[in-house]
């Protein structure tokens, strides 16, 4: 594929799922319309490289009127582009399979795209030796340490086709799941059971029924694709193990102004402007634990609810795993942020303290996504 007309520009903000701001030489301060609405927390941050394309030189599937004249197609991750246009990556995926290039699928012949099937619409209707096949593209843009994961936020479409693919399979029609990772550099493919449970719960229950199909692919600079294509392992047994409602979590608090605070038995303190992240665990029932914590009405009882009560907002990461890594998510947020009081959550444990302060939002920081992916995409 070639997209003409590509300039590069700097990412500032991000008002909503589909807009970005940033600026670009020779057009200043522009708006642009971003078909993804994943987070992409650790990709859009503050001064990286978008790949931007003038909406007349981009067939579209979306509606003809556009408030936006500019679209991004993809950033730059570690010098490379991570190709973003979800609707785009269909195209990529029918090249793909036009010229044999993903090698479980070659021999296979497109049909149709955009298939209706009941309630649902599966992006190719394939010819596989005489039998129809039906294929839905997944567009994998989050990964770390060798690790690829999907979703980057909570799909449930994507849980739905992933059902409804099962159920056509157990009626003996042949169905896949082609997830297309954006990045070449990694080993293993993995749902993303710390952001959405039901969907990686889903994956593993249709395992038997559903082809899941993991390839990795690249795109050099001049958005045109790499040579290299791969299909990537999956971690079976380790996903049976880990794919449960259990392990750690952060909550990203946003404090709006300074104030002194006595948090039950310890020594009144400051707490200042910015933004503070506080690591906790439940080896049992994350999710309830979870969702208490971003309830404002509630009965104070540990320490982070004295300002959970009072934060502008409250944002959850979890960290589902069979081990008990609250400790060493917090020596590793230690490193890249400010402690907190003395004692704050850490009455039970020798760690000086897992509350801790930056007065820069941490999910603008590479250095704090740098420890998410540590914990989060783990290696089996």
């Amino acid at each position: 594929m070639k997209f003409h007309g590509v300039f590069k520009g700097q990412f500032l903000a991000r008002p909503n799922r589909f807009l970005v701001q940033c600026v670009a030489h020779g057009r200043g301060h522009i708006n642009a319309y971003l078909p993804n609405p994943g987070r992409l927390w650790e990709l859009l941050l503050p001064g990286a490289v978008l790949y931007l394309q003038p909406v007349n030189g981009l067939t579209e599937a979306g509606p003809s009127t556009r408030k936006t004249k500019y679209t991004v197609l993809a950033v730059e991750r570690e010098g490379c582009p991570i190709f973003l246009h979800t609707h785009a990556t269909n195209e990529v995926a029918g090249r793909l399979l036009e010229k044999q290039l993903i090698p479980p699928l070659k021999g296979t012949r497109v049909v149709q795209a955009e298939v209706p099937v009941g309630r649902s619409r599966f992006d190719f209707l394939l010819r596989e030796k005489g039998r129809d096949l039906y294929l839905e593209v997944k567009s994998c843009t989050l990964f770390g340490n060798n690790v690829a994961m999907f979703p980057d936020a909570v799909t449930e479409r994507g849980k739905r086709h992933l059902l409804e693919l099962a159920k056509m399979a157990r009626n003996k029609v042949p169905t896949v799941v082609l997830f297309l990772v954006h990045y070449p550099h990694v080993k293993w493919f993995m749902p993303d059971f710390h952001t959405d449970l039901a969907f990686s719960a889903a994956l593993l229950k249709v395992r038997k029924d559903v082809r899941i199909l993991p390839v990795a692919i690249g795109w050099k600079k001049d958005l045109t694709l790499r040579k290299d294509i791969r299909v990537l392992d999956i971690p079976w047994q380790y996903l049976n193990e880990e794919v449960q409602d259990r392990g750690s979590y952060l909550l990203v608090l946003k404090w709006k102004k300074e104030k002194s605070l006595q948090v039950g038995h310890l020594k009144r303190a400051r707490f200042s402007k910015g933004y503070y992240v506080y690591v906790g665990s439940a080896m049992k029932h994350l999710s309830a634990r979870v969702a208490r914590h971003t309830r404002r009405q509630k009965r104070r009882h540990w320490h982070i609810d004295y300002l959970t009560q009072e934060a502008e907002s409250v944002v959850p990461i979890p960290v589902r795993s069979s081990q008990r890594l609250e400790c060493h998510i917090a020596e590793a947020l230690s490193t890249v942020m400010e402690q907190g009081p003395a004692g704050f959550g850490s009455s039970d444990c020798k760690c000086p303290t897992h509350l801790f302060w930056s007065q820069e939002n941490p999910l603008h920081l590479e250095a704090f996504h740098h420890v998410l992916q540590q914990f989060r995409m783990r290696s089996p």
